[in-house]
């Protein structure tokens, strides 16, 4: 694989990654088509989207630059005032943008 171009790896790889995410996400409903939804099943797939999310965001809590630990104080802070989730993640990407060309990376 080192003789392809760096665009042309490039390219496969996303082509790669599409088609796994594809395989996956169809794939996850073909086989829910099987599974009879009783109450357990459904708690354990409304549990998913928060388990998910969390997943995504204690790491950049953790491990992220003031900025970053800033957006998600204020993401939190607009979406338990307004509820409004585009409102609240346009807020943290504001701050964000803000913070860094101002004050800079850290």
């Amino acid at each position: 694989m080192t003789s392809l171009p760096s665009f042309t790896q490039s390219l496969l790889a996303i082509g790669l990654m599409a088609g796994v995410t594809l395989v996956t996400r169809f794939g996850g409903l073909w086989i829910m088509h099987w599974v009879p939804l009783h109450p357990r099943v459904e708690g354990f797939i409304q549990g998913m989207s928060g388990s998910v999310l969390i997943a995504l965001i204690l790491p950049m809590a953790i491990e992220g630059d003031t900025a970053a630990r800033l957006a998600l104080l204020l993401t939190a802070a607009v979406m338990l005032l307004w509820r409004r989730p585009l409102v609240a993640i346009a807020a943290g990407l504001l701050l964000t943008a803000t913070w860094r060309a101002l004050v800079g990376l850290p």
